[in-house]
């Protein structure tokens, strides 16, 4: 953790400022503050900082054994600098609608960061980024990440941030929200973070009466209650299979489209360019994505533009973009 980090930090619990804890901070006076805690000035609440990274949410969580084991096992296959192709660039400037130029030195709040493959872009284009995440992939981030200087990674819980409010100029949580366990109060922790004249971008699930013909929606019933480890070994098994019969599907002239969804699993052929093992890797990633969270919760455009309204934003655009998108602007005032 790099000391900077910490003028912006507050407790999750009393909006307090914190300050190392100089009985429990070895080397608080290098540059990167491996280990130690963190303690609000009337000592009533303590946080750790483990391998470097601040923690603000108990070692065992909803995210954990699905999300964290997840960002772990597959901690670089979304990262472009991994991938060799700009995949999540290209979804992040399109989501976001922000340019490279805007994002320089300037400060950003990653909500749900995983294994960091949105703040890799942010950090390419000059911003000083917070990566935040609940469940382990933290250590994720942080590995694949820290060697850039603007990188501060946060273990932290949505609905608790731990950060100073109104002081980011750009807020993004993307892929992460619907899976949430309220999501409109999830969004709503978002915007105070959120500086005057800021920007913020969500992306989410669209809801629709399609959605009844997605293969997890009939699935999930059952999967999510699997244990995720199990989950992952059966799909482990079943996507080599899966994945060709889709593929062969996918190339039937005029119903091949419609039909190969039927089978359940995620097929990014003619999509990405990705070679053979990464469209087997992305597959497993994907499905297991969609098969494996604790919640799943979709929206619809008029829902996500009432809350962009609600929380006082303007400029609202409410997209799809990959996914639905909504983004606007803090209301200078």
């Amino acid at each position: 953790m790099k000391k900077e980090l910490i003028e912006i930090l507050r407790c999750p619990v009393t909006g307090h400022e914190l300050s190392l804890d100089p009985t429990n901070s070895p080397h608080s006076t290098d540059a990167e503050i491996e280990k130690g805690s963190l303690v609000t000035n009337d000592g009533q609440f303590s946080y750790p900082i483990r391998n470097g990274i601040p923690r603000f949410v108990p070692k065992s969580n909803y995210t954990e054994e699905n999300f964290g084991m997840q960002w772990n096992h597959f901690s670089k296959t979304q990262l472009d600098s991994y991938s060799g192709h700009p995949i999540t660039a290209e979804r992040f400037w399109a989501a976001t609608g922000w340019k490279e130029k805007d994002l320089n030195g300037q400060w950003l709040l990653d909500v749900g960061c995983g294994s960091g493959r949105f703040a890799e872009v942010a950090l390419n284009a000059g911003a000083k980024v917070v990566a935040l995440d609940y469940s382990s992939a933290v250590d994720a981030c942080y590995a694949n990440l820290n060697n850039h200087p603007n990188l501060h990674v946060i273990q932290g819980d949505i609905f608790a941030l731990p950060l100073k409010k109104s002081f980011f100029p750009f807020v993004y949580s993307l892929g992460v929200l619907q899976h949430t366990p309220n999501v409109k109060k999830a969004f709503e922790a978002l915007p105070p973070m959120v500086s005057l004249g800021g920007f913020i971008s969500v992306d989410y699930y669209k809801k629709s009466w399609t959605s009844i013909f997605q293969f997890r929606y009939w699935l999930r019933p059952i999967t999510k209650r699997l244990p995720p480890m199990k989950l992952f070994a059966l799909l482990k098994r079943l996507v080599p299979i899966l994945l060709p019969v889709s593929r062969f599907l996918a190339k039937i002239p005029i119903i091949g489209k419609v039909l190969h969804r039927a089978i359940p699993v995620v097929n990014f052929e003619g999509m990405y360019p990705l070679n053979e093992q990464q469209l087997y890797e992305w597959a497993l990633l994907d499905t297991f994505d969609m098969l494996a969270p604790a919640y799943d919760n979709p929206q619809t455009p008029a829902t996500v533009r009432r809350w962009l309204e609600e929380a006082g934003m303007e400029n609202i655009e409410v997209l799809h973009a990959g996914h639905l998108v909504g983004r606007g602007t803090n209301k200078e005032k």
